[in-house]
């Protein structure tokens, strides 16, 4: 009888912790990493906007899964093929 009534509060914050934030996430994966990408070059535009948001902003670490040295480096990659003209400031 008392192992039935834990069970049923471990059920009750299982489905309790799923919708808060304290829940844990699933670390995402990079595709930088994924595609085993040494060098981060400015003028491989493909793989420089799929890091850019549809308003033409940089998107964060969090949800890239990038290392801080790769945002850092893709940060650079992505001005700088802006200010070739490799990409657009904005999306309009």
């Amino acid at each position: 009888m008392a192992e039935m009534e834990s069970d049923e509060r471990n059920d009750k914050n299982i489905r309790a912790m799923r919708g808060s934030r304290n829940a844990p996430r699933r670390r995402r994966v990079s595709r930088i990493s994924a595609e085993k990408i040494d060098y981060i070059d400015y003028k491989d535009t493909k793989l420089l906007q799929s890091f850019i948001s549809e308003n033409g902003k940089i998107m964060p670490r969090r949800l890239t899964g990038v290392t801080s040295m790769q945002q850092r480096k893709l940060t650079e990659a992505i001005k700088r093929a802006r200010t070739l003209a490799l990409l657009p400031f904005t999306k309009y």
